[in-house]
């Protein structure tokens, strides 16, 4: 019995050891990853606006944190996450819901930056890795609002390079990144209720109500890209105010004019690029019928145009650039 009761002290003894060295390398392992947390600057908080539709929030978060743990595998913790649900809120009030939302993030919990998703929407593989790129842009562009990695013309047959992007006069929403500056500005004027004229936010996304051959033409087809894109890699200055006007106009300038009825037929006819002028938005929306893509204008101006230009593909890797009666001037290509 004494020699049992010596064995049995010998295996406390063994066991408090061991635990005590598990403790310390937990505490150890713990504290890295504390000083990691505390030593990484986050590119931006991730908020996703709800409303009232548990299968849709359930798909774009799983889409979410499955993508983010991907990420955090082979980068530095750099995105965090958070959660605003709004139910059942009234159309008018969404603006109210959204100025709450940016104004804790940016100014209770200090975010330099703030991504906008919605409950219906799933992420590309590319989506932080485009996102951390761009936040670079935001930074030494303050000529850029917002980015976003919505395409309004994006429907399969109408993109093709996953590696171009485009600046656009018209906010496209629908997930974007703006900056606490940018917010600085917005923020003292932004409306508690929602007032047309103000700011275009995608309320048929919001609200769930995109049905019918509204969504079945334009929302249905988006693509969602499917190839990795090291945007971190790449040389994205291009995008810059001075630089891309430059850039785009090079474009516009080389594509084969096309003029008169049949737009379509006679685009079809051409190897390269083509350009068509529109002279008002009723003509715009002829021949943006023709093509299938938005016809939609808001305050003067088209969904995806940047100078009054919107470009989109056609038959693969054709360009089409829809011009502005006042396009080529503005771009330098035309003088008065």
């Amino acid at each position: 019995m004494p020699r049992f009761s010596c064995d049995f002290r010998w295996l406390l003894l063994v066991a408090a050891v061991a635990f005590i060295y598990i403790q310390m390398r937990l505490f150890a392992t713990q504290s890295k990853y504390a000083d990691r947390l505390a030593a990484a600057v986050p590119v931006a908080a991730v908020v996703v606006m709800a409303c009232n539709r548990a299968d849709y929030l359930e798909r774009t978060v799983n889409s979410i944190l499955k993508l983010k743990c991907l990420y955090m595998l082979t980068r530095a913790l750099s995105f965090q996450i958070s959660w605003f649900c709004c139910i059942k809120v009234p159309t008018f009030y969404i603006p109210g819901h959204y100025k709450w939302a940016l104004d804790k993030l940016f100014y209770k919990h200090n975010f330099s930056k703030v991504i906008i998703l919605e409950d219906d929407m799933e992420i590309a593989p590319d989506f932080f890795e485009y996102f951390e790129a761009a936040a670079g842009l935001l930074d030494r562009d303050r000529s850029i609002m917002a980015v976003s990695s919505w395409n309004d013309n994006g429907q399969k047959q109408f993109v093709h390079d996953p590696y171009v992007l485009y600046r656009s006069d018209f906010f496209p929403g629908l997930g974007w990144m703006l900056s606490k500056d940018t917010w600085d500005e917005l923020s003292p004027k932004w409306p508690k209720a929602y007032p047309s004229h103000f700011f275009s936010f995608h309320l048929v996304y919001v609200l769930g109500s995109s049905l019918g051959q509204f969504f079945s033409q334009y929302l249905e087809p988006i693509k969602l890209n499917d190839v990795d894109v090291k945007w971190k890699s790449m040389d994205l200055s291009y995008l810059m105010e001075d630089n891309y006007i430059e850039y785009f106009a090079s474009l516009v300038k080389k594509a084969k004019p096309i003029y008169g009825a049949d737009a379509v037929v006679k685009a079809n006819g051409v190897d390269g690029d083509v350009r068509i002028k529109y002279e008002d938005q009723p003509e715009f929306e002829s021949i943006a019928r023709q093509f299938g893509i938005f016809e939609e204008w808001k305050d003067g101006v088209p969904r995806a145009a940047y100078k009054g230009v919107v470009v989109f593909r056609y038959q693969s890797s054709k360009r089409v650039f829809l011009v502005g009666p006042d396009s080529l001037k503005q771009l330098g290509i035309e003088t008065s």
